[in-house]
């Protein structure tokens, strides 16, 4: 056998071995290649997304959060005050409970005092009878003297 067949033999089998492979086997592994890397880009691309999202959510908690902090501070206000209010309402109650009291027992005292003062004018009435009947040392007749005894009521 001669070298320079064999030798171009082998190049027209490699050329057409080269032209099938460019033909038929190059194209699928160059579109899984590409897919591969689109695939890989897109993830990169979602990682990035995935992160700036992250970041808007943690910014969003932190205000969400801050928010939530003045609201607690509003609402603890507000009951502080509406407390001390409830204390000043309660103090204000008692404090009229007590003057209602006061004036009640005021009230009841005089009452009483009237009351005492009218039965020591009974009591008087009836020791002037009484020293007036022993200083007479006759029995006064206590219907005609009523009107003269409610005068003197009337004077004490």
């Amino acid at each position: 056998m001669n070298f320079n067949a064999t030798l171009i033999g082998q190049s027209i089998t490699f050329v057409f071995f080269v032209w099938f492979c460019m033909k038929y086997v190059w194209p699928p592994i160059m579109n899984a290649l590409e897919a591969r890397k689109k695939q890989i880009a897109d993830g990169l691309a979602a990682a990035d997304r995935g992160k700036h999202e992250l970041e808007l959510a943690a910014k969003k908690a932190a205000d969400n959060m801050r928010d939530a902090k003045a609201q607690a501070a509003e609402v603890l206000a507000q009951a502080e005050k509406r407390a001390a209010q409830i204390v000043e309402d309660a103090k204000n109650a008692a404090k009229a409970e007590g003057d209602r009291q006061l004036a009640a027992a005021q009230a009841n005292i005089e009452m009483e005092t009237n009351r005492a003062r009218e039965s020591l004018r009974e009591q008087v009435a009836q020791l002037a009878v009484a020293g007036a009947e022993k200083i007479l040392r006759r029995e006064v007749n206590a219907q005609s003297h009523a009107d003269l005894l409610n005068q003197l009521k009337a004077e004490l």
